[in-house]
């Protein structure tokens, strides 16, 4: 049977770009919720300065939290040597760096370009410690500078290749189209091969499933998603919602791809969620339409 292997980075990703902040013991209870429903992998947070981003202030605790629940890896972002470090300290399997393919975007957001953010990722990688995934953001296009060129997203993922466990190509502001992501990922796998395992995709502009579903024919089997459409770049205007994990798994299980996420197990973590910041947004057609009568599983 085939299988796709989902991250939810919500607790990370969405919740850096919400307006109302989750309690840390809110934030304990929805990870070991999501874990539950069969996640298996979960970006819990990320370890950037707490006066820039407040909502991650309390990252190394869930991260510690997170350790305690068994067969789940627990993975955080960092966007530089000394988030990397305090990663470490706090005992993250997986460390993701975002790597802008576009300069302005890289400025902005780590106030590096993406050649310093790449030798930035390379000292990290040489300390060890822990899994290094290269993220390359704004792969498929930027709000602040329009076009990123496709070759300069491939040399950005060659070089992270070199040294980094695994490197995804992320459409940070939505920016990506279906037959975009099958050339630029087929484009980057030719130069990289199985180094290439991840796809992180926004839904800014309503195109997330399609693209998932274009990066999958593509062979790409990880992706990146997050509860209720939350999420988007404090750092990169117009960075608004990511692919939502609920529709994502109903998409791939009604197609007799399994992911090993019980959608009834999700909906009761999409519950604390809500309850947790009320006042947030949340979207999901999956959720607020329910599961089809005669609806089964692919596994």
């Amino acid at each position: 049977m085939p299988r796709v292997h989902v991250c939810e980075v919500g607790p990370r990703d969405g919740l850096q770009n919400a307006r109302h902040l989750m309690s840390t013991e809110a934030k304990k209870a929805w990870i070991s919720a999501l874990a539950a429903a069969g996640l298996r992998e979960i970006e819990v947070g990320s370890f950037v300065p707490p006066k820039l981003i407040p909502a991650m202030a309390d990252t190394a605790e869930v991260v510690r939290h997170s350790l305690q629940i068994q067969g789940l890896k627990v993975v955080a972002l960092a966007p530089n040597l000394k988030g990397f470090q305090r990663a470490l300290e706090a005992g993250a399997h997986k460390v993701t760096f975002p790597v802008s393919a576009s300069r302005a975007h890289s400025e902005s957001n780590v106030r590096m370009t993406p050649e310093q953010m790449v030798e930035e990722v390379r000292k990290c990688a040489r300390l060890g410690g822990a899994q290094i995934e290269g993220a390359v953001s704004t792969a498929f296009g930027c709000t602040m500078q329009g076009v990123v060129p496709e070759d300069e997203v491939v040399r950005i993922a060659a070089s992270l290749a070199e040294f980094c466990d695994a490197v995804a190509l992320a459409d940070t502001v939505g920016y990506a189209n279906p037959a975009q992501v099958k050339r630029l990922f087929r484009l980057v796998r030719s130069q990289i091969g199985s180094k290439l395992e991840g796809a992180h995709f926004h839904n800014t502009r309503g195109l997330g499933l399609a693209n998932a579903l274009a990066a999958y024919e593509e062979g790409v089997r990880n992706f990146d998603s997050s509860m209720g459409g939350l999420g988007g770049c404090p750092f990169a205007p117009g960075a608004s919602g990511n692919v939502i994990t609920e529709d994502l798994v109903f998409m791939f299980e009604s197609m007799g791809v399994s992911t090993g996420i019980d959608l009834e197990k999700l909906f009761q973590a999409r519950k604390i969620l809500t309850e947790a910041i009320p006042e947030e947004p949340v979207y999901g057609h999956t959720p607020l339409a329910g599961l089809p009568k005669g609806f089964r599983a692919a596994a």
